[in-house]
């Protein structure tokens, strides 16, 4: 079993201390980036005052997303599907 790892990350000028695998270190750092500069773009193009504002405009691009990918997924997925069965069809006509 891995050690953990403890580390501080820095979102919206506040430290959030976390334990972890140190296997997720690198997605979690590079999380953080994007997040930090995605809450640079809404601070630069609309007058927010409040960061929650601002963190839950980037809580809804970030989950947005994860759901057109998976929705994007699944049609691949489909596709995918019809393709293989066309081929089978084929194969069988053959045998």
């Amino acid at each position: 079993m891995s050690e953990q790892l403890k580390i501080k990350l820095s979102i919206a000028n506040r430290v959030y201390p976390l334990t972890i695998n140190p296997s997720q270190e690198e997605g979690l750092r590079k999380a953080t980036k994007k997040i930090e500069a995605m809450i640079g773009q809404f601070e630069q193009n609309y007058s927010v005052r409040d960061k929650q504002d601002v963190l839950a405009m980037c809580a809804l691009q970030f989950a947005a997303q994860v759901e057109q990918k998976s929705i994007e997924k699944e049609y691949v997925n489909e596709e995918v599907q019809e393709k293989l069965e066309a081929l089978n069809d084929l194969l069988q006509q053959h045998i």
